[in-house]
């Protein structure tokens, strides 16, 4: 059993240390995501080590030294999200929901899984929710034929069905203009970019992002996703108007590149403080986690955030219902941008040869 602890805390150590490492392979970037299945196994690993170690050996202190230092490391980076924390995001109160001063709006992302044949469970999903904004990811012709059954509620689109894993769709029953569909990094990965006009007004800067991610069968480093989400963050820091990027990220929200694309772009994170809300993997409970995100601009307060029904998909839906604020919100606070992680962010961009002037500029704000 000793040889056993012992083995068990040296692999528990390195997949601790690993994603410290500023290498982009996928194989490194890889153990960004299960911290909450690795933080479960240093718990089980440190409750061996209590049960069966000799602890008259300075050795017993020091495996569990170890051990309690991974499973700081591994929580550091999930606690934030977890119920307990302060929340970033406002929550609306029942007495605002009434104002007529406030806009809402709600956005269903969902990656649908583009061999997925259940498009009539997600068009329950739809009925039953009934959102203002329907964003499909890994959407192609097929699904397209499906969802276009959504457009007497859903009038306004923006439509790029492709086979290739990258097809993205968005269905709005709110007036889009400027929709622009760009490839900025990869010439098979596209993103969308609107004007959302809502009820009372209010133009949204909206930009609808995913990246392919680093793995074995899609791009070997995660320098392609990186500077995809790292420039789109350099796009909207500096607007005043309303703004919400949203998508499969193929990147957890603890991730250091998604904290640095929160810092670029100076948006909110509605996850913090209330939960994971794991989207991935939808058929394998014991390895999941976020993937799919929403970030917003202090415009907007929270009514809602969902993780909704599976629909035989790899993904679960995401529904998130914001509310716009007749002024902007002044007491969310967002984290600082040291000048070297500036300068990291703009060596990603760089690197891949894309540049903010290349992300659509969208209508005033041009």
């Amino acid at each position: 059993m000793f040889i056993f602890i012992v083995i068990y805390s040296v692999v528990m150590a390195i997949f601790t240390l690993l994603p410290t490492l500023r290498y982009e392979a996928w194989y490194i970037r890889g153990f960004d995501f299960p911290r909450l299945q690795f933080s479960i196994l240093l718990i089980f690993l440190l409750i061996l080590q209590c049960i069966f170690l000799d602890f008259s050996s300075p050795m017993a202190y020091g495996l569990v030294l170890v051990s309690l230092f991974c499973l700081g490391c591994q929580l550091w980076r999930i606690v934030p999200y977890m119920f307990l924390f302060p929340i970033q995001v406002g929550r609306v109160s029942s007495r605002e929901g009434h104002l007529e001063d406030y806009d809402n709006i709600s956005i269903l992302t969902a990656n649908v899984q583009g061999s997925n044949r259940r498009a009539a469970d997600f068009l329950d999903i739809v009925k039953r929710y009934n959102p203002d904004i329907i964003l499909t990811l890994e959407s192609n012709k097929w699904w397209q034929s499906q969802l276009d059954t959504l457009e007497a509620s859903y009038p306004y689109t923006i439509k790029c069905p492709l086979e290739n894993l990258y097809g993205m769709h968005v269905y709005s029953k709110l007036p889009l203009s400027d929709s622009q569909i760009q490839f900025l990094v990869e010439d098979n990965v596209p993103s969308m970019h609107t004007l959302v006009q809502t009820p009372q007004g209010h133009m949204i800067n909206a930009h609808f992002l995913h990246p392919a991610p680093p793995s074995p069968t899609e791009n070997d480093t995660s320098e392609e996703r990186d500077a995809e989400l790292l420039v789109v963050a350099e796009k909207v820091k500096d607007k005043t108007s309303p703004i919400i990027v949203a998508g499969d990220f193929n990147d957890v929200t603890w991730s250091r590149t998604t904290r640095l694309f929160r810092k670029v772009s100076g948006l909110l994170d509605p996850r913090i403080g209330r939960g994971l809300f794991n989207t991935f993997h939808a058929k394998y409970w014991f390895i999941r986690w976020p993937l799919d995100h929403l970030f917003h601009s202090k415009h907007f307060k929270l009514l809602s955030i969902q993780r909704l029904q599976e629909f035989g998909s790899d993904h679960f839906p995401l529904l998130i219902h914001l509310q716009i604020q007749a002024q902007v919100v002044a007491d969310e606070s967002t984290e600082s941008l040291a000048p070297r992680e500036e300068s990291v962010a703009q060596e990603k961009t760089a690197q891949q040869n894309v540049d903010v002037s290349d992300v659509a500029s969208l209508g005033s704000s041009k």
